[in-house]
């Protein structure tokens, strides 16, 4: 339920203006008079008297908030001073931070130079290891729980969902109750299995892979796809879509993602180490922002609709971006070769034993028959520029190492430029064809289909219709 438009104190506390609001809690500003800083206050708001399942289990998450609180006093873990919960309502009042979720810095776009990513993850290695060493575990790090500001101080807040290790509450299941983040959970949390510190340290490897990257290691049309690849798939190396990303950044990813609770971190001090080690390597002078220019022409062309941002960013890294002259020989019929490439820029013409059969312009894929056509990549066309022409050069190797989602809509996007040129080229041939045998019936056959009688089991009488 939403709180009122207007309120103007929250128990002791004078309301200045609403901070935000989410779809069970609204955040506020506010101030108490003995007190010379503004504090943040969470509330929320039940039904009256009717003590539904959800409503028992809002309470139950700010009373377990409330009680992890007492436990943690770190720089890098949002404080919390005071926990009320009544009939009617409940609120946290939080230490006021003023910065960014970490949410803001992972679209591939609006990513952080390394060494910052690394710093702040860094400070998040230590403050959950901090939490555990007070027996207390998140479960719900996702960069939405991370706040930073202009100097990359971190904060990590939301302890609602964390679990008392002093407690046996491994049971009490958040994927179940419908509460937490899918995309960020480890193997054992969705499987139910009991928690330890390392659920955390792979949710923040998680976290790590997308301000590294702009995009998740997992994604799915729908929860259970999601929910099978966490389980069973491996993850793509964030060098994979971001080359700035170096092969020490690929294996402390890739062991903080480890399935095997054996191979992964054991805490959040050694991989805290480990991204200590990778810091000291990087220039930071070397960072510059991303030029978007090619982004933007790729997005304005027919064959890449549909295609996420961060995938056409990755395309940018495994093709090969090529401005060639006039009257230059793309491709020859015949060679044993199963590239293929986009028309960014120009016009090429397309030709079949020396006669022209058609031109292509920006947008237009070619070389795609020897491409799905693996085996006998041979070229069915020659191609010649007719102007000076911009060309995407896609090869299988390069390809091969694309990841799955963006290997997949090449596919997709090929076949259907092929199906789509096949249709083409049967509607020009019927151009010059002969007048086509028309049939008697101008309806479509259909075939009714009538079924035998069962032959009786051997000594089975034959049932007499007539009794």
């Amino acid at each position: 339920m939403n709180a009122p438009d207007k309120i103007e104190a929250i128990g002791k506390y004078r309301v200045i203006r609403e901070l935000g609001r989410g779809a069970t809690a609204t955040v506020y500003l506010a101030e108490e008079p003995d007190r010379p800083e503004p504090v943040a206050i969470k509330l929320v708001r039940f039904d009256g008297g009717d003590e539904t399942q959800w409503t028992r289990r809002l309470k139950k998450l700010f009373a377990t908030e409330g009680a992890m609180a007492k436990k943690l006093d770190h720089p890098n873990i949002i404080r919390i001073h005071e926990t009320v919960l009544k009939d009617d309502q409940a609120y946290i009042v939080m230490e006021y931070v003023t910065g960014r979720e970490l949410s803001s810095f992972c679209s591939f776009e609006k990513l952080l130079p390394l060494h910052r990513v690394v710093g702040i993850v860094f400070k998040c290695c230590l403050a959950l290891d901090y939490a555990f060493k007070q027996g207390v575990i998140h479960r719900d790090i996702k960069p939405a729980n991370i706040l930073i500001d202009e100097q990359d101080n971190v904060k990590i807040m939301d302890f609602g969902l964390a679990l008392n290790t002093a407690k046996n509450s491994e049971s009490d299941s958040t994927f179940i109750m419908g509460v937490g983040s899918p995309a960020y959970m480890s193997p054992e949390q969705i499987k139910g299995y009991p928690l330890n510190q390392k659920t955390d340290l792979y949710s923040l490897g998680v976290v790590l892979f997308h301000l590294l990257t702009g995009r998740l290691p997992f994604r799915a049309a729908n929860t259970a796809q999601l929910v099978y690849k966490i389980v069973n798939a491996d993850p793509p190396m964030p060098s994979q879509i971001n080359p700035n990303v170096p092969q020490a950044m690929d294996n402390i990813v890739r062991r903080a993602l480890e399935k095997d609770l054996y191979s992964r971190y054991r805490n959040g001090a050694e991989m805290a180490q480990d991204l200590s080690a990778v810091r000291y390597q990087i220039v930071d002078d070397n960072w510059v922002a991303l030029d978007t220019s090619r982004l933007d022409v790729l997005k304005k062309l027919e064959f890449f609709r549909g295609f996420e941002e961060i995938e056409l960013w990755e395309v940018l890294r495994i093709s090969t971006w090529r401005e060639i002259p006039a009257d230059t020989l793309l491709m020859r019929e015949g060679d044993e070769e199963s590239g293929f490439g986009i028309l960014v820029e120009g016009e090429v013409e397309v030709s079949v034993d020396e006669r022209a059969i058609c031109r292509l312009g920006a947008g237009e894929v070619v070389g795609e028959m020897a491409y799905l056509n693996q085996e006998a990549p041979r070229r069915s066309a020659s191609v010649v520029t007719l102007a000076p022409v911009i060309y995407l050069d896609v090869n299988n190797a390069a390809l091969a190492l694309a990841t799955e989602e963006c290997f997949q809509r090449f596919q997709k996007k090929l076949v259907a430029t092929a199906i789509r040129r096949l249709a083409a080229a049967d509607h020009s041939l019927a151009s010059h064809g002969e007048q086509a045998h028309k049939p008697v019936a101008s309806d479509k056959l259909e075939i009714e289909l009538e079924l035998e009688p069962l032959e009786p089991p051997a000594g089975e009488q034959q049932p007499n219709p007539g009794k």
